[in-house]
């Protein structure tokens, strides 16, 4: 294995906010990869703790970029693939996920099988339980609410051979490059929090298509860094939620499942304020509303560019009504 080869086809990219240990040890699994030739970049957004020490020594071959600020993931996302533009193929790598030893090249022979997919997404197993699975790839219903498929299922229960899925949880996913230059790469508005789902959701409206390997496996913490269910992972993915919905959702199912997507709304900030969250959920929502003129002229922009048409993009939504509240899919 040459963990930085020169001419390599592909790219695995880390962004690392005050990670910790973990970044070592995510970058350890790395190491013990048998796919052959490929680069690893880790983009550094200006972390405070001592994440970065020891990690020239300890992985020389390792490419940093260190940023002056906090970019989030999504931007961190752009200036690594900005970085390696020689890449044909992207694969991005959360610090909390662990890699095992054929994930990237369980990828890479997934994308040579499926030529047809531009997306590719692991088998993410929890890092603490690693009898569940934390998700399958990403399920993106008509209200506008998004999961991991299989999160909480018992690894034995998850789907075992590969399909078709919405999009990848980009913790640990390769995607084709010339597919995110097509469609701008991740969204830096988001910063971090569903700006996967809103990058899979692009894709698709591009006639892109998306797989799901089982033999790319890679233990997650998950919200290692920002917290599960903090007010800061309650505010981006709830105002991020509403951000998708409308810069991505074709016209006419924007408008048929506009009461659902208001229901799923109403609900959350029901749910979140019984659970003493009120101010982190409300803020979410209102920021999303401050900036609709803004996601309308970016709902412009990318419904121009549609390709697919409405009927193909909903098939591709889970459109059971009570699926996001009940025994998720």
């Amino acid at each position: 294995m040459n963990f930085a080869h020169p001419k390599a086809a592909v790219a695995v990219i880390v962004v690392n906010y005050n990670s910790g240990e973990l970044l070592r040890r995510c970058l350890a699994a790395l190491t013990r990869q048998t796919y052959p030739s490929f680069r690893v970049i880790v983009v550094d957004n200006a972390s405070s703790d001592d994440s970065l020490k020891g990690v020239g020594e300890s992985f020389p071959d390792t490419q940093i970029l260190r940023q002056s600020a906090n970019l989030g993931f999504a931007a961190g996302n752009n200036a690594g693939i900005a970085a390696v533009g020689d890449c044909k193929w992207i694969a991005c790598l959360n610090p909390d996920a662990f890699p095992e030893p054929d994930w990237l090249a369980s990828l890479m022979a997934a994308a040579a099988r499926y030529p047809d997919c531009a997306s590719f997404g692991s088998r993410l197993i929890m890092a603490e339980d690693p009898a569940r699975l934390d998700g399958t790839g990403d399920v993106y219903h008509v209200s506008g609410l998004a999961w991991r498929r299989g999160h909480g299922r018992s690894v034995e229960r998850g789907i075992g051979e590969g399909d078709e899925i919405f999009a990848p949880c980009a913790a640990a996913a390769l995607y084709r490059r010339d597919a995110l230059a097509d469609v701008g790469g991740f969204d830096a508005s988001y910063f971090c929090y569903f700006e996967d789902v809103d990058l899979g959701f692009r894709l698709r409206l591009r006639g892109y298509r998306s797989r799901y390997v089982p033999e790319s496996r890679a233990l997650h913490v998950g919200s290692a860094i920002t917290g599960f269910r903090s007010d800061f992972s309650i505010y981006h993915g709830h105002r991020n939620m509403v951000w998708a919905y409308f810069k991505n959702m074709p016209t006419p199912l924007l408008w048929l499942y506009l009461p659902q997507h208001l229901l799923a709304n109403v609900l959350t900030i029901l749910l979140y304020a019984g659970r003493g969250r009120g101010g982190a959920i409300l803020k979410a929502k209102w920021h999303a509303l401050k900036a609709m003129p803004e996601i309308w002229r970016a709902r412009r922009e990318v419904q121009s560019r549609r390709k697919v048409g409405a009927r193909e993009i909903r098939r591709q939504l889970c459109r059971k009504p009570l699926a996001p509240y009940w025994k998720r899919v």
